[in-house]
């Protein structure tokens, strides 16, 4: 039995069912950024894959591929995130 070959396009889309609207691997809730911040750590695609037993190989080289393909904006958007954790965090220890 032959399988069906995948249109790699659609293995990412639009996060419109998240807040941030940030692109996510198509049919989850896992963000291309997710995978991207998991990949910078040191993981690899088979690490991530394990840790994320939902996803596929074909999804995470996709969500890699989106991540190198537009890696200016979403150093951009991580930074921010790092930036905001961090604030949040010096925040929650302020509060007695």
């Amino acid at each position: 039995m032959v399988q069906a070959l995948v249109d790699i396009g659609g293995l990412i889309t639009s996060g419109q069912q998240r807040e941030s609207g940030r692109p996510v691997v198509a049919g989850t809730n896992t963000s291309v950024h997710c995978i991207a911040a998991l990949y910078k750590q040191g993981y690899s695609a088979d690490d991530i894959v394990e840790d994320k037993d939902y996803l596929t190989l074909a999804q995470v080289y996709a969500a890699l591929a989106y991540y190198f393909a537009n890696q200016e904006a979403i150093e951009t958007d991580l930074a921010e995130d790092i930036a905001e954790y961090g604030r949040l965090a010096r925040q929650q220890v302020e509060v007695p």
